[in-house]
């Protein structure tokens, strides 16, 4: 209302003004008009009229016009406080808004106080009743511990009682008598133990040749590989006798460049269209029948020519060798092996075991030992590994004293072979370390395998005649021996006992000599089956 009427006010204030000028003009005008008719001539009284009459009109104008100023004051008034009280209108209304809004947040806030004072109710009440039970159980507790005290002194007193009654009945001490009943337990525990661990170990036995049978053939059947491999070239064959002359020479001075510039031994005999080379060296070998090969190829045979020759043919064998152990470390997956090593399997290309390929036969144990390994739930990659190089000292068991297995696990360590599984299967595949991994009786498996299946070395009639009988043999020194056969191309040896001599423990004990013979005198892939036998024969006639 104070801002309605100072606006009011200023308003009235303008407005007079507006009038005092209108008076003021209409005024100005009257007396200009007076002096004009004047000036004209015209009479006075008729200017004064003029005046008059112009003055009368000047006022009428200017109430008019007051009056209409008065009026848009009036209106102008009225939209200011009509516009103040929309303003108050809807301040009041967003107050109001406000205010409910807040209302309704403060009942949902005592609506959720009340349930959670009613939640907050239940669970006192809960605990309480736990805490009820709780102090009941715990009376109970001590009346049952305090019977179980009864109980327990009393269970002591006829304990005692008991114990002298039967110390005075059976005239024995407390200590004599525990003594009785240890040794008595002692020996139903051991007997019980005994039966036990025969029953184990026939089971275990029994699952363990199954479980192995069922492996290995799986590997051997899965694993398809050639038979025996192609020894090294030992012979060269010549288009004609005249060529055996040239290659010895004047003085037989060729043939001893030849052998010097290979180290290998040049064998010229009475055996028509071959000359045959001898090396101890595998590799030597090999670069002497190729370097002869080409002799005879290329015509030219004079010293000279026979190093320039010689030197290129070892060339090219380097480069065989370590292309070779490169396809093998492809073909069985392995990898990070230094470069020595690669050309160490290179070099095992040349060398056979019993006609079989040693680079062959160390690929084919190589996956072998995976199955076997992948089977038993170990990591085939590490099975591989091993497997590929258990036989990596045989690459160079001709220039050094001992086994190859411990050359060849020394020159591993010496290249940077960190796998503990990887050397102790190198080391250990023969029995020579004991074993440390399960890997290692994986690699003797595999390596068995690969050796004794069908086809893999090659062996003289004459040779295995000479095992066969030599097994026989060993097996009828035994005593109460009737028969013995060797059966399954000398995988086995059956043996007939005398029943009336031997009993069932003697043909244990026989078996066991007789395998133990075997190992120590004879030498054979793979390994012998020792079988004994006892049987009682009845016979009867009706007549």
């Amino acid at each position: 209302m104070s801002i309605l009427l100072q606006s009011s006010t200023g308003d009235f204030g303008a407005t007079e003004l507006i009038i005092a000028a209108s008076v003021a003009l209409v005024v100005g005008a009257v007396v200009g008009i007076v002096l004009w008719n004047f000036a004209s001539g015209r009479g006075i009284k008729s200017a004064r009229a003029e005046a008059d009459r112009m003055l009368a009109d000047a006022k009428t104008q200017a109430e008019l016009a007051s009056e209409g100023l008065r009026n848009e004051s009036t209106r102008k008034a009225r939209e200011i406080e009509l516009a103040a009280e929309k303003a108050a209108s809807e301040k009041r209304a967003a107050v109001d808004r406000e205010a409910r809004s807040n209302q309704s947040k403060l009942d949902e806030s005592l609506t959720r106080a009340a349930k959670r004072e009613e939640t907050l109710d239940r669970q006192l009440e809960s605990i309480g009743q736990r805490e009820r039970k709780i102090d009941s159980r715990e009376t109970d507790l001590g009346k049952r511990e305090e019977s179980l005290d009864k109980i327990t002194a009393e269970t002591e007193r006829t304990r005692t009682e008991l114990r002298g009654a039967l110390s005075k009945v059976s005239g024995l001490s407390q200590e004599e008598a525990r003594e009785l009943y240890l040794v008595e337990v002692r020996e139903g525990a051991a007997h019980d133990g005994s039966l036990l661990r025969q029953k184990l170990l026939d089971e275990a036995t029994r699952d363990a040749k199954s479980k192995a049978r069922e492996i290995t053939l799986m590997s051997i059947q899965r694993y398809a590989a050639e038979n025996v491999g192609e020894s090294t070239v030992r012979s060269i064959k010549i288009t004609s006798e005249d060529m055996k002359g040239r290659i010895i020479g004047r003085e037989g001075r060729n043939i001893r460049a030849i052998e010097k510039a290979t180290g290998a031994d040049i064998l010229v005999d009475d055996t028509p269209g071959v000359i045959s080379v001898s090396c101890f060296d595998r590799v030597r070998q090999a670069i002497a029948a190729e370097a002869l090969q080409r002799l005879v190829a290329d015509g030219r045979i004079h010293p000279t020519r026979i190093e320039e020759l010689v030197e290129q043919t070892k060339r090219d064998i380097e480069e065989r060798i370590v292309k070779v152990g490169n396809e093998a470390v492809v073909e069985a997956d392995v990898r990070g092996l230094h470069p020595k090593v690669v050309e160490a399997l290179g070099k095992m290309h040349f060398r056979t075991s019993y006609g079989q390929n040693v680079l062959r036969h160390s690929i084919e144990v190589a996956f072998l030992s995976q199955m076997i390994a992948d089977q038993l739930g170990l990591n085939g990659a590490i099975a591989r590994r091993a497997g590929l190089l258990h036989d990596i000292g045989k690459a160079m068991d001709h220039e050094m004293e001992g086994g190859h297995p411990a050359i060849g696990m020394e020159f591993l360590k010496k290249f940077g072979e960190k796998s503990e599984a990887v050397l102790n299967a190198c080391g250990g595949h023969h029995g020579d370390i004991a074993a440390t991994t399960a890997y290692t009786p994986i690699i003797m498996a595999a390596d068995a395998i690969s050796g004794a299946r069908p086809g893999a070395r090659r062996e003289s009639m004459e040779l295995y005649i000479k095992r066969l009988e030599q097994l026989e043999a060993i097996a009828r020194e035994q005593p109460h021996v009737d028969e013995a056969h060797a059966i399954q191309a000398g995988r086995e040896i059956r043996v007939i006992l005398n029943a009336k001599k031997a009993d069932d423990a003697t043909a244990f004990q026989i078996a066991e000599a007789i395998a133990k013979r075997v190992e120590a005198e004879m030498t054979f892939p793979g390994e012998i089956k020792v079988t004994v036998l006892r049987e009682t024969r009845a016979e009867a006639i009706a007549r």
